[in-house]
């Protein structure tokens, strides 16, 4: 099959858009149907699907399926492989990757690819259903590769946004779309990559594009109409709450980062969303920024219904290391006490009340770290910065994080944490720029210690105990899984996933996938078989910083693992 196939390729290009085309002439069962918000909020007591990015809106990222268990692992093996292409590496760096989350709904598979791909899949098979493409122009200013982390599924619908910042919703049976709406100004340098979230009747998507000095936002959608709700800026303007942390004159806030590009998670109870914000722009160059520059690096508590922002938490004041605080709010109670754990790339473990946003505890979870330290009272006390110019620094850890975008698991089974870490320090030598629209507003050369890099997947209690460590020669940077088999699934950057006993760290499984991982696994169950899907292709590790350490290109698939089929004996 080619891609001409099951796409309309020339008048629908010109117009800029690529229709949904069905393969075979089949269409995907209509069991999105009736995924309501009712049973999306009930998402733990179906195990056998993966209904949200999270698998949960709590973001453990843990299923109860133990079908494949400590005893058994080592019987699996490739069940069906999706070829989702090649990924190019363009001037020694990664510039595409497989970073989905498979979103699974009884039977039938959804998964975004980089480029404006969707497909639907039979998840028992990896038979092709359809296929959508979205032109994305080829001009797009993106900091950090052509990449989408994922779907969101609901009410028949498939949603998903665009390099080229759209949300568009498709028929989940056909791949048709149904609506499309633009929620940033890429002239700008805004872009979408995160999966949405639909809560209630919401599609709820955050904006990209940090880098460029874009002013960041979340926006909530209509999920029927496409008619847009609300949106909720993080970096306030003159006279709003927060903005005394930004210079008084000038429109340093107009371009001030604090972009919403990773998916946030929600709790029903507080009815509010728990979103990670991204780095203040310019990222290095803090003299043109002075003050605490909220709301950016912060973890931001928003109504749902409202929009409006109740509670934050800044776990980086005045950022000049390019400490994304994007990462994801796990969502976990403890002796009664609603709480989030929060892995910053900044190198520590904040664990916060979720109601109210009081700090519980900070706790490293990384060996090195220079660029500051924080008390046990709150406060950032840095040590080393990027301050006089062209003069090189060197921190722990490097703009790349201890803890990259992917995404750490809890198992409330085990009651611990496990978290991909990459222990990588950087040189940082600040050089003032200019602002100026759609270019890069980094604000220093940066260069990443390769040769000293290395990773780790570590399991911590709520208290921040590290309980065990697995440890890596490469930086552990996609995402863990963590599952009632106790066991954790975790992929390396040169191929590997790995399969971990979940009480001890004992690597129990290893399988080689022929190309890095980047992106986030899941389990699944059909038919009475568990599967684990993880998406692999990736160049490099650290956001391109690398080179590709597989050739000068690699293949994308989607990998589904399962336990042997058994095979019914033959009587004589």
């Amino acid at each position: 099959m080619t891609t001409s196939d099951y796409i309309d390729a020339g008048e629908a290009i010109e117009q800029g858009r690529l229709s949904g085309k069905v393969a075979g002439g089949e269409v995907a069962p209509p069991v999105t149907e009736n995924l309501t918000y009712e049973r999306i909020l009930d998402a733990r007591n179906e195990p056998e699907n993966w209904l949200t990015y999270y698998g949960t809106y709590d973001g453990q990222r843990y299923s109860s399926l133990d079908q494949i268990n400590t005893g058994n692992v080592q019987r699996i093996g490739p069940a069906w492989i999706f070829q989702a292409g090649v990924s190019g590496i363009i001037a020694g760096t990664s510039t595409y990757s497989f970073e989905a989350t498979p979103i699974v709904v009884d039977g039938v598979m959804f998964l975004s690819g980089w480029d404006g791909w969707v497909w639907a899949l039979n998840a028992r098979t990896g038979q092709e259903i359809w296929r959508y493409k979205h032109a994305v122009p080829f001009d797009v200013s993106l900091c950090c590769g052509n990449v989408n982390r994922g779907v969101a599924v609901a009410q028949g619908k498939v949603f998903f946004v665009t390099a080229n910042a759209h949300v568009i919703a498709l028929d989940a049976a056909t791949g048709r779309r149904v609506w499309d709406r633009t929620y940033g100004d890429v002239r700008a340098g805004e872009s979408g990559t995160l999966a949405p979230i639909v809560v209630k009747n919401l599609v709820i998507v955050g904006s990209s594009g940090g880098e460029f000095g874009v002013r960041g936002h979340l926006d909530a959608f209509d999920l029927d109409s496409g008619e847009h709700q609300w949106r909720c800026y993080m970096v306030p303007k003159p006279g709003e709450p927060g903005s005394q942390s930004w210079p008084a004159d000038g429109e340093a806030w107009t371009r001030g980062g604090g972009n919403c590009w990773l998916t946030g998670t929600f709790d029903p109870e507080t009815n509010l969303l728990y979103w990670g914000t991204g780095n203040p722009a310019p990222d290095f160059d803090g003299a043109v920024r002075e003050g605490d520059n909220l709301y950016t690096d912060s973890i931001v508590a928003v109504d749902v219904d409202a929009g409006q922002i109740r509670w934050h938490y800044q776990c980086t004041p005045h950022d000049v290391w390019d400490y994304d605080s994007m990462s994801e709010c796990i969502l976990f109670d403890r002796d009664g006490r609603k709480l989030l754990a929060h892995f910053d790339k900044n190198g520590y473990l904040f664990v916060l009340d979720r109601t109210t946003g009081e700090r519980v505890s900070i706790t490293p979870f990384v060996d090195r770290i220079t660029w500051g330290a924080i008390t046990r009272d709150g406060q950032v006390t840095p040590k080393i910065y990027p301050q006089d110019e062209g003069v090189p620094v060197h921190f722990y850890p490097g703009p790349a994080g201890a803890k990259e975008w992917t995404h750490a698991a809890y198992s409330p089974k085990t009651e611990l944490f496990y978290v991909p870490v990459q222990d990588v320090g950087a040189t940082a030598a600040r050089r003032r720029r200019e602002f100026k629209e759609g270019i890069p507003y980094w604000g220093a050369g940066v260069s990443v210690d390769i040769d000293e890099a290395v990773g780790y997947i570590s399991a911590f209690d709520a208290d921040g105990e590290e309980k065990w460590r697995w440890r890596n020669e490469l930086p552990m940077c996609a995402s863990v899984l963590a599952t009632g088999g106790d066991l954790v699934f975790a992929g390396e950057p040169s191929g590997e996933f790995n399969a971990y006993d979940a009480r001890t760290g004992e690597l129990l499984w290893q399988f080689q996938c022929g190309s890095g991982h980047h992106s986030s696994p899941v389990t699944y169950l059909v038919d009475g078989r568990q599967y684990i899907a993880v998406p692999v292709g990736w160049g490099g590790w650290a956001e391109g910083f690398l080179p590709g350490m597989l050739g000068a290109g690699h293949g994308s698939a989607l990998i589904v693992f399962a336990l042997p089929e058994e095979t019914p004996s033959r009587g004589l």
